[in-house]
């Protein structure tokens, strides 16, 4: 006889990702994608340096759109597995 298992895996929220990546940039970015988190680190380390920190006020909205984009193609690839 055969076992089957079924992987369940959450959906993430929107709200959620937008809120930490507004409120910590980069790093709340982590919560709906490891590699923009990576990415989004390492150019606003780069862009800090050298706009005096003056960079963070147009990386960190980016973030929170990268994060809601993030989040939408993640939820859409769950249910596409799910329904198939």
């Amino acid at each position: 006889m055969e076992q089957k298992y079924v992987v369940v895996k959450p959906v993430k929220s929107m709200g959620i990702s937008i809120l930490l990546s507004l409120l910590f940039g980069p790093i709340g970015l982590f919560y709906s994608s490891i590699a923009g988190g990576v990415i989004m680190s390492l150019l606003s380390l780069i862009i800090g340096v050298l706009t005096m920190g003056i960079g963070a006020f147009v990386l960190w909205p980016v973030c929170a759109v990268w994060g809601a984009v993030s989040v939408r193609h993640y939820n859409r690839a769950l249910a596409a597995d799910s329904a198939a």
